[in-house]
């Protein structure tokens, strides 16, 4: 299981199990690197307003499958474990507290 690092260097776990959930996707094919990319360098990241232990990583892509669209990776941080949850394509980041955003 790979273990990557976010924008402020913390260790998030990748399961085989996410990946393949998340590659479940049509669109989502082909994204892994995104995916590492947007939870090492997002351009925004909000709380979520349903579970304050999570953290929705953005960065906007072009020409994805389906066309200009933002990528939100989903991560779990808990005291001592990190783990992406999911990854999906949205129009826009979801309204929340932002924590992070890039200059």
């Amino acid at each position: 299981m790979p273990i990557l690092l976010d924008y402020q260097n913390r260790e998030v776990r990748l399961t085989e199990e996410r990946l393949a959930h998340i590659l479940g996707h049509p669109e989502m094919v082909g994204m892994e690197a995104q995916i590492v990319d947007t939870l090492k360098q997002p351009k925004l990241v909000r709380q979520s307003r349903s579970d304050e232990s999570v953290a929705l990583l953005y960065r906007f892509y072009t020409q994805t499958a389906i066309g200009d669209k933002w990528l939100c990776v989903v991560v779990k941080y808990l005291p001592d474990d990190a783990f992406i949850v999911t990854a999906y394509f949205t129009d826009k980041p979801k309204k929340g507290e932002t924590l992070w955003q890039s200059e």
